[in-house]
């Protein structure tokens, strides 16, 4: 297995002394093209053909520092993510959590993973809304952790790339195409949250999760999630996973859901089933989210306690 670590904080200040004018091809080239296949399975542009049409750069500058951001004006921040220490646990973190499904028998047919920390736009309300932090580990092989940095986030990011590494194996496993359903990424969100916090606690726990109280769990997220589980489109998915605010930041219709509704409810169906069923996270983690809902009927019926 073989874990590389793109050194943002060297991209970042090579952009900062560039033109200006050379800034967005630098950071193009430099931060986004080793992830060329990434926007080639997910059918993003690397260089729009028109103007200001959509492409890598338009989408990192929806969380992340644009190119014409990175002055010297962010020395600091770029300071913060810069030592080898930070670096060197992030890569662990990665490893980390890779050679532990090997050792649990998950045999992964990815062998080559890249992974980069990126800084977070602080004006950006998606950002905001997530405490300053967030992630991107949908398509094997590719990791992003994006953050703002301060003594809040940087001890979170090892608990970041280990969600984003457990997203990293399930879709290894299972396919995710235009049929996926709001069942699926509720318990792929709560697998990852649930791996993450196996290894580095629940002190750490996102606040996708961390967020949401009992009741609103129980009077108001799992009685309206448990007749949408077969929803698909994602139009129709995403106000029921990320909530409300988020979904009209991405210009979704909202539909009366607080906060990462979908995220909460996941981490609680996984939990539940986990402990009703003796399986390990790893056996779950590539485990099709049908067979894990059958599995968890009596959870939409029973009071949820969470522990603050």
């Amino acid at each position: 297995m073989n874990v590389i670590s793109l050194r943002s904080d060297q991209i970042y200040q090579k952009v900062l002394q560039a033109h200006q004018e050379q800034k967005v091809d630098l950071y193009r080239q430099e931060m986004l093209a080793p992830f060329m296949k990434k926007w080639e399975i997910q059918h993003i542009p690397f260089k729009a053909e028109e103007p200001n049409g959509f492409d890598v750069i338009t989408l990192n500058n929806i969380m992340n520092l644009s190119p014409n951001q990175i002055t010297h004006e962010i020395s600091k921040e770029i300071d913060l993510i810069s030592s080898d220490s930070f670096w060197s646990e992030c890569e662990n973190a990665v490893k980390t959590s890779l050679r532990l499904f090997t050792e649990h028998g998950v045999n992964l047919s990815v062998s080559d993973y890249l992974f980069t920390i990126l800084l977070g736009n602080p004006e950006s309300l998606s950002l905001k809304l997530n405490e300053g932090y967030s992630g991107d580990g949908g398509i094997p092989g590719y990791i992003f952790c994006t953050l703002v940095p301060n003594d809040y986030t940087l001890p979170r990011m090892k608990a970041a790339l280990a969600h984003e590494c457990n997203h990293n194996v399930r879709y290894q496993f299972i396919q995710w195409d235009h049929t996926v359903t709001l069942g699926e990424l509720i318990v792929s969100e709560g697998l990852a949250e649930n791996f993450a916090t196996s290894i580095y606690g629940e002190e750490l726990l996102g606040p996708w999760v961390s967020k949401t109280n009992t009741e609103t769990l129980n009077k108001h997220i799992k009685p309206r999630l448990k007749e949408k589980l077969q929803l698909t489109a994602f139009d129709q998915i995403a106000p029921y996973l990320y909530g409300d605010e988020l979904a009209k930041l991405q210009h979704y219709e909202p539909v009366n859901m607080p906060y990462c509704a979908g995220y909460a409810c996941g981490y609680y169906v996984v939990k539940y089933y986990l402990e009703k069923t003796g399986k390990t996270i790893f056996e779950a983690t590539i485990t099709p989210a049908n067979q894990i809902l059958d599995d968890i009927k009596g959870f939409w019926d029973e009071e949820t306690i969470i522990n603050s």
